[in-house]
């Protein structure tokens, strides 16, 4: 394959304006906030992010480069087809469910990262295990969705990938370092509207090409290969309900979500948000779907790229560069490429800025260093953006398999983060001991469910379970949302016979090691007193604390619009009895 100049000036001018706009929007982010908060707005964008640029960023959040090219391939691959196609359905609802129990309480308490309610009624310590699988989710997507740019560049300009991908992490990691969440939020809208034109713009002239068949002829006749519209075999239905769920409630519960949802300038608008990415993620999932559609309709022998077709090649992942590449003019094909370079980069500038906000925050200030200044936070979390911007690079260029290690870690946010954040936020009188015991046979049961991705045997064998060709065993028991639920009722269970035994006087307060039930004044908690301005809440309207007046937070938990919603007592609730 020749080298195309034009492709590659294509995809400089591309990166030069994503940068240009991320070095404005640090600009503007400097004449933000005032001089005591300036790590809460790199954070949350001091809380003034507006309903148009709100909705590009969450959109563009979820559109990302595994989001376009998992469609397309989903559609594409014989015998799944458009029927296993559930990312744009299942992050849809994902966002919806967000907008409808989520955002609310998570705002009006003016938190600023997602693990903050963790800390506050679990303590530092399990917020640092919750830690865990929240960056190794973030880290293993940055780098499969980078892996995957860098394929999808070569195909179309046969440029080194390792180039490709070191230049794109360099770029996405430059504008997220000098200008946080502004950066982020404000290249989001320029590359989501790259995506939106690059798509659509390369899908008519793929549609016309004389080696595509009618896609409504083979949407349900086999022509070249099975129907793209595609069916669920009865024995994969608790397979596909398992997949469906995990993305649809596994989606909520990332700091990608709710940096959007704590940076909005009010509750409502955090649940508008939601609303408008939802119906974002749709609209922007047609094109893919569509180029997934052409390419299972395509003689692929009528084309330059000839035999075997991709399927056989094994390179149906890479079906959408290469209907761009074979079946669109070539300066048509650069146009898509640059919108599948937007929807990598809007994806990992996320991820790599959520990675940062909850170490800064979460783990060096309020479990190591409390009293740090605000200019030491800042300074950690651009050192850590660099850092984890690196390592995803690293991984991407590395590692062989870093989408198993991301689809192990996603599951591992859905079984261990969502039951917990269940609990913190809307369950009553749980506490550190049922924390701790939910994460642990969540962890349990998934690891001993077995990998395919990272050939990991299963010590489990649940009903319906049967060897691939590599002979590893594949599940088609629901196993991971058997976890979840043993997660979650394990985490009630548990913290409800520690607190009983307790304060029955059954077991002595000496054996309450995590302070978590009888010393009401622990350490180990956030001191609620700190947590919050004096001139934001009366106290009285919180569990009785003991307060450390000792303590300075130059950033609470809390901002100004902390607890404008008095009115919604129960979302209050949940923290007195915790």
């Amino acid at each position: 394959m020749p080298f195309h100049v034009e492709g590659l000036v294509a995809i400089v001018v591309f990166y030069l304006a994503i940068l240009a706009v991320g070095i404005w929007a640090a600009w503007k982010t400097k004449n933000t906030g005032s001089e005591g908060d300036r790590s809460e707005a790199i954070i949350v964008g001091g809380r003034d992010i507006g309903l148009l640029v709100g909705g590009f960023t969450m959109t563009a959040t979820w559109v990302g480069g595994g989001y376009i090219n998992g469609t397309a391939e989903a559609v594409y691959v014989p015998g799944y087809g458009l029927a296993w196609a559930q990312a744009p359905i299942g992050y849809s609802l994902s966002l919806v469910l967000g907008g409808l129990f989520f955002a609310k309480p998570m705002r009006s308490k003016g938190y600023v990262t997602m693990l903050d309610p963790f800390q506050q009624i679990y303590g530092k310590r399990m917020g640092g295990l919750l830690f865990i699988p929240a960056l190794m989710g973030e880290m293993f997507w940055a780098a499969a969705i980078f892996s995957a740019l860098g394929a999808t560049i070569s195909v179309i300009i046969d440029i080194n990938i390792n180039i490709s991908v070191i230049v794109s992490a360099l770029i996405a990691t430059m504008y997220t370092l000098v200008g946080g969440l502004y950066s982020v939020a404000y290249t989001d809208v320029v590359q989501l509207f790259c995506i939106f034109l690059g798509l659509w713009i390369s899908v008519p002239f793929a549609m016309s090409h004389p080696a595509v068949t009618d896609i409504g002829f083979t949407a349900v006749h086999q022509v070249h290969q099975a129907p793209w519209l595609g069916s669920i075999n009865s024995l994969d239905i608790y397979t596909w309900l398992d997949n469906f769920l995990l993305l649809t409630l596994g989606g909520i519960p990332w700091q990608a979500y709710f940096q959007r949802v704590l940076s909005s300038s009010s509750a409502t608008y955090a649940q508008v948000l939601s609303f408008l990415a939802a119906f974002g993620c749709l609209v922007m999932a047609l094109p893919a779907i569509l180029i997934g559609a052409i390419g299972a309709s395509t003689a692929w022998n009528q084309t330059e790229y000839g035999v075997p077709d991709p399927m056989t090649k094994k390179e149906a992942d890479m079906i959408l560069p290469i209907v761009l590449q074979y079946l669109c003019p070539v300066y048509i094909s650069f146009f898509g490429l640059g919108a599948v370079s937007a929807a990598v980069m809007s994806s990992a500038d996320s991820s790599i800025l959520s990675a940062s906000s909850m170490f800064a925050r979460n783990i060096y200030q309020l479990s190591f260093r409390q009293n740090a200044s605000d200019r030491e936070i800042v300074w950690v979390m651009r050192i850590t953006v660099f850092l984890f911007g690196a390592s995803a690079t690293a991984m991407a260029l590395l590692a062989s398999s870093v989408y198993g290690l991301w689809y192990l870690s996603s599951d591992l946010v859905y079984i261990i983060i969502f039951p917990q954040l269940l609990c913190v936020l809307f369950i009553k009188g749980t506490n550190t001991y049922g924390a701790i015991a939910g994460y642990l046979f969540g962890l349990v049961l998934r690891i001993t469910g077995g990998e395919p991705y990272l050939y990991l045997q299963p010590l489990i064998y649940y009903p319906g379970c049967y060897p691939d060709e590599n002979n590893i065993y594949i599940q088609r028991f629901p196993f991971k949302t058997l976890a979840m639920l043993t997660s979650f009722f394990t985490n009630i269970i548990v913290s409800y016979i520690a607190k009983y035994l307790f304060e029955s006087g059954t077991l002595p307060p000496k054996l309450d090691f995590l302070d978590a039930v009888v010393a009401r004044y622990s350490r180990e908690h956030m001191d609620k007193a700190t947590l919050v301005k004096s001139d934001n809440i009366v106290l009285n309207e919180l569990a009785p604390v003991n307060p450390r007046h000792s303590l300075t937070l130059t950033s609470t938990f809390t901002n100004k619009e902390a607890f404008n919603y008095v009115d919604s007592s129960p979302e209050l609730s949940n923290t007195e009895d915790n």
